[in-house]
């Protein structure tokens, strides 16, 4: 699978708790905190529930 970069790019504040969840579960908390995974099925349905709070590249 294809790597990616993971980048919280707003906050959390005020979100849903299962929105919050997802961004924890992630390893990030922080704006502009980045993680690198290998993108498969499962990350990909935390992404896209909070997919209006981060960022996502290619690498």
């Amino acid at each position: 699978m294809a790597r990616v970069r993971i980048t919280q790019v707003r906050s959390i504040i005020d979100r849903p708790q299962t929105q919050k969840n997802a961004i924890k579960s992630l390893g990030l908390g922080k704006i502009n905190r980045s993680i690198e995974l290998e993108y498969n099925s499962a990350i990909a349905g935390v992404v896209n529930k909070v997919k209006h709070l981060v960022k996502i590249e290619e690498i």
